[in-house]
């Protein structure tokens, strides 16, 4: 991490969608992108946030995003937020394939960023399961990695399980983003990545549902964390 500049971090926060794919308005996103865009600027990051995006722009961003010079940066990170699937991520018209997405910054993609951490967080449902406090078997590893381009230096965050729900707030945002943007201010200085998120994990699961639904009620969530970065991570201080 001894480049000029710490890097882009891209955010994608789509929240109102065509009626046509039947999903409804992601309330609470907005307190999630700010979140995100003050606590990686603090991180020393230039942050460009875009709003409701459809398939087709947010290829066409990231795309432009890997074709920039980035020989002068650190790293990149990528923050998106919407509904999804397992190994999907809406638009605001429907579905996208995430690994269209990841892949574009591909080593053989987006030379400037071979060899550099390539962080991706997404705060979006992978499922309709729900989760009830107890341990579950929620897939192999290799059925999660079948999902995103397997190679060095990339990084995924989710904010769940796949085949799970993702808890959003429709106030205070999603248990996710409040949990790492918390954990990202409070060690950034201080401790490793990995580290950092084994905490925003632990303090996702502190979260507890509250719904008049009683299917909805006393659910719990895991974020889950894909790395394949070869070095140790530490910001700059």
């Amino acid at each position: 991490m001894d480049h000029a500049e710490m890097g882009l971090c891209v955010l994608v926060n789509n929240k109102n969608f065509h009626p046509a794919t039947g999903m409804a308005y992601r309330s609470g996103t907005d307190a999630d992108a700010a979140r995100v865009i003050e606590t990686f600027r603090t991180l020393g990051y230039t942050v460009k946030p875009y709003n409701d995006l459809t398939c087709k722009q947010m290829v066409d961003v990231l795309q432009n995003v890997s074709k920039d010079d980035h020989s002068k940066e650190n790293c990149l990170v990528c923050v998106l937020l919407s509904h999804g699937e397992d190994g999907l991520i809406y638009g605001t018209d429907g579905p996208l394939e995430l690994k269209m997405v990841t892949s574009l910054f591909r080593g053989d993609r987006c030379k400037t960023l071979a060899g550099k951490p390539k962080l991706f967080f997404i705060q979006a449902c992978r499922g309709t399961e729900l989760d009830s406090g107890i341990e579950t078997d929620s897939g192999s590893d290799e059925s999660i990695c079948q999902k995103i381009p397997v190679e060095a230096d990339f990084l995924y965050a989710y904010s769940t399980a796949p085949g799970y729900y993702s808890w959003r707030n429709s106030s205070d945002g999603s248990w996710f983003i409040q949990s790492l943007c918390v954990m990202m201010k409070q060690y950034a200085k201080e401790l490793e990545l990995m580290q950092i998120l084994t905490r925003v994990n632990r303090k996702v699961a502190e979260f507890s549902s509250c719904s008049n639904r009683p299917d909805f009620h006393g659910k719990k969530q895991i974020p889950c964390i894909v790395s394949m970065l070869t070095k140790d991570f530490y910001f700059p201080h």
